[in-house]
């Protein structure tokens, strides 16, 4: 079984990664702007709706010029109509449409977008109904199952962070989202769980266990696709360590502090796991590693 050495779970001094942006290739539509005049407007016409109106892109009273031009070149947005025209995008057969896009909300972190709020109008044709659209546009993340086995027993290695959103501390798995356009989800996954946690992970010790998923299903998760679009993907990874390590681990404060992050590890025998959290990131890669580990997919550990 792969031994992690103590030396691999020091903590490092911490740096933000820049890594350089790349623009997800959409395919080719036309566009006219409109800026002169309020509302700030926007159209294009997707390859799917060649015979139909052009889709009217609209921002929102309180959306800045700039804040409109940055969500239409966004990859989050790009993305997003890309999903719509793909082969089980919802525009692919010509049931439904795309009429209207109201852009509500933009959150910058930094220099990119990190969170876009907007509302589309999607039109099934045979009842003339508008099927709910209101979206939450974050993209892609990670998160790692870490699982250590020391002196006979399997621990499970969680953050316990502070989460505004549900007004609560939430015991979960090292999780992040990607910070470019690259799609980098393996090496997201290794610089998160060294940020979150302290310690070094190979890339080649993961297992991707959304991987194990039918093709079909893109080979993510969509925690809740009736209102955002994120993915996950979800990896695994199995080691040895010494008693010691885990007793060095057990309440570390971790975490980019000058970024807000408030984050203290937490240690768990696995069998316990499943009933101590509520975050559906570690109940869904619970359930992929057992039903894995029951089918003989997973592949045998490094000694």
């Amino acid at each position: 079984m792969t031994r992690l050495v103590q030396a691999s779970m020091s903590l490092i001094p911490r740096t933000t990664l820049l890594l350089p942006r790349t623009l997800l290739t959409l395919q080719s539509f036309s566009c006219k702007m409109s800026s002169d005049s309020p509302p700030l407007t926007h159209s294009l016409t997707l390859p799917s709706q060649l015979a139909a109106e052009p889709v009217q892109i609209v921002a929102a009273p309180h959306i800045s010029s700039s804040q409109f031009r940055s969500a239409i070149d966004s990859s989050l947005f790009k993305q997003w109509l890309k999903n719509m025209e793909s082969e089980t995008g919802i525009l692919r057969d010509g049931s439904l449409s795309l009429k209207r896009v109201l852009i509500q909300g933009v959150d910058m972190f930094g220099k990119r977008i990190g969170f876009l709020k907007f509302e589309a109008d999607v039109i099934d044709k045979e009842t003339g109904k508008k099927v709910p659209g209101i979206v939450f546009a974050r993209g892609p993340a990670v998160a790692v199952l870490i699982l250590l086995e020391s002196e006979g027993k399997a621990y499970a290695v969680l953050t316990e962070q502070v989460r505004v959103p549900v007004g609560r501390i939430i015991l979960e798995l090292p999780a992040g989202m990607l910070d470019d356009d690259k799609g980098d989800f393996l090496g997201t996954a290794v610089r998160e769980v060294e940020e979150e946690t302290g310690i070094c992970l190979k890339q080649e010790d993961m297992v991707d266990l959304t991987a194990f998923l039918n093709q079909s299903t893109g080979c993510r998760i969509f925690p809740s696709p009736g209102g955002c679009d994120e993915e996950l993907s979800l990896y695994l990874y199995r080691g040895q360590v010494d008693k010691e390590i885990i007793d060095q681990l057990q309440g570390k404060e971790t975490g980019l502090r000058d970024h807000g992050e408030l984050i203290r590890v937490r240690v768990l025998p696995y069998e316990k796991l499943w009933r101590m959290t509520a975050d559906a990131k570690v109940l869904t890669a619970v359930a992929l590693y057992e039903m894995a580990k029951r089918e003989g997919l997973l592949p045998p550990l490094k000694t």
